[in-house]
């Protein structure tokens, strides 16, 4: 799979800062033109010739719906533009509404439920303030479908949150890089498809603006791979701590770190007749009572994983921080989480953190509006990266580094598939990986595994389906 030539995502305090170093090289007005022209060409290749209606605002997402407005007029649309306000004098919003000499209509709620398209460039990604009143009523009066410039006004463009309102787009025209909002629910849905534009802005800018955050996709990581010498420990030992109740969980990490690469599979039981039952149920993996001291005197046993099918009990509490403190490499999940709520405390040096919404509530307070901030928050607390699990995960790196996952179908809301990317993520990392590395790679993983079965998924089906994920990465 070829890597993603356009990974960065920029929030809209980057990307007006992109825009600024770019201004030194190339016109402002070049930059508006070609975006405008995108726009059209996004309409003409999507929507058939109608009615269209252009909602523009005073600044320059408005400038770029007055260039796509003279253009589809060229082209020979039915267009009018609905100005919201006029532009500010002398701003490249006012130059292109100056060369506009198509008609105007009023910024009304009957104009936008009458037009057979609407492209919404009121408000773009950098918006600060709510949109309500007329914004707000003549934007839900929309019947038909509309084309967003940048986002659809009252989207946040750094969290994917809602400003007030923010109309559902069919298609979303941005430029340059996505942003965060772009990926992030409820953005990602209320965007609908989203075109990314080049318009002529030089990646050289990146350079100066350092991102700090990227969409996930195998250009960003490299899986472990074999050579002639690799043998099981090579590939590296994992022992998953595993119930005496919720056994299925264990044992689907179990067969997600077998099917990820890990080259040995310990489940650690807690008694005899949970150890009976793991024996009879998975063959490829070792079973053992022994006491988790004994287990941590061999230093091969380099990565753990806790919490799988594991009640978050005062025992689950301890094996956290005998690990920890061991230095060994722990993956938390499920249990351990639970054993950590309100004593985040517990999880400090722990290496990943991989909770869902509720299990981070319990353990760091409340996620609020901005997901990537609270999951780069909870990794500078504990030292750990922190996989904030949903069809939009975040992965979080103590340092700030930020990944968003958004290859994950809805297939995935099953239970069990927590388990098998606990298992996959820790499999990757007893192989190598790097923390940060190994937790994007186990989301996209898991991800793709599920798109590759299409409906009627169960958490079994993706372990099975990890090996040609895992290939899909390796082909260019």
């Amino acid at each position: 799979m070829p890597p993603d030539p356009t990974p960065e995502l920029l929030t809209p305090t980057e990307m007006a800062r992109a825009d600024a170093l770019a201004a030194s090289t190339i016109s402002t007005l070049r930059l508006m033109e070609a975006a405008g022209r995108a726009i059209a060409l996004a309409a003409r290749r999507r929507f058939r010739p109608c009615r269209t209606l252009v909602l523009a605002g005073p600044g320059n997402n408005g400038g770029d719906g007055y260039v796509a407005a003279r253009i589809l007029e060229q082209a020979g649309w039915p267009v009018a533009v609905a100005p919201l306000a006029p532009p500010r004098p002398g701003s490249d919003a006012a130059a292109m509404a100056a060369r506009w000499h198509g008609p105007l209509a009023p910024f009304s709620e009957a104009e936008a439920a009458r037009a057979g398209l609407v492209i919404d460039a009121v408000f773009g990604a950098g918006l600060t303030r709510q949109v309500d009143g007329l914004a707000a009523k003549v934007l839900s009066a929309c019947r038909a479908p509309i084309l967003a410039v940048d986002t659809p006004s009252g989207l946040d463009g750094a969290t994917g949150q809602t400003m007030g309102y923010a109309p559902q787009a069919a298609l979303t025209v941005t430029f340059f890089r996505l942003k965060p909002g772009h990926l992030l629910l409820p953005g990602r849905t209320l965007c609908g498809e989203t075109l990314l534009a080049d318009i002529g802005l030089p990646t050289s800018v990146l350079a100066d603006i350092a991102p700090r955050t990227w969409r996930n996709g195998p250009g960003l990581w490299r899986l472990p791979g074999l050579d002639a010498a690799s043998h099981k420990y090579t590939r590296g030992h994992l022992t998953i701590l595993a119930g005496a109740a919720m056994t299925g969980a264990a044992r689907l990490a179990a067969g997600a770190a077998h099917r990820a690469g890990a080259g040995l599979v310990t489940l650690r039981a807690p008694d005899a007749t949970a150890a009976t039952l793991y024996r009879t149920t998975e063959p490829g993996s070792l079973v053992t009572e022994a006491t988790i001291e004994s287990l941590l005197a061999d230093p091969r046993r380099a990565a753990w994983l806790i919490g799988p099918g594991l009640e978050p009990d005062d025992a689950t509490r301890t094996a956290l921080r005998q690990v920890i403190e061991a230095g060994r490499q722990l993956v938390a999940d499920a249990g351990a989480l639970g054993a950590a709520a309100d004593a985040s405390e517990l999880l400090h040096g722990a290496t990943i953190l991989t909770p869902h919404a509720g299990e981070f509530a319990r353990v760091f307070g409340p996620i609020g509006p901005d997901k990537p901030e609270a999951a780069r928050h909870a990794a500078a607390r504990t030292g750990a990266v922190v996989l904030l699990k949903g069809a939009d995960t975040v992965i979080a790196a103590p340092d700030g580094r930020t990944i968003i996952n958004h290859n994950a179908p809805p297939s995935l809301a099953t239970g069990g598939t927590g388990d098998v990317l606990a298992g996959t993520i820790a499999a990757l990392l007893a192989q190598g990986m790097t923390a940060f590395e190994a937790a994007a790679a186990g989301a996209w993983l898991q991800g793709e595994a599920a798109r590759r079965h299409g409906p009627g998924l169960l958490a079994e089906d993706l372990i099975t389906l990890l090996p040609a994920a895992a290939e899909a990465t390796r082909q260019t």
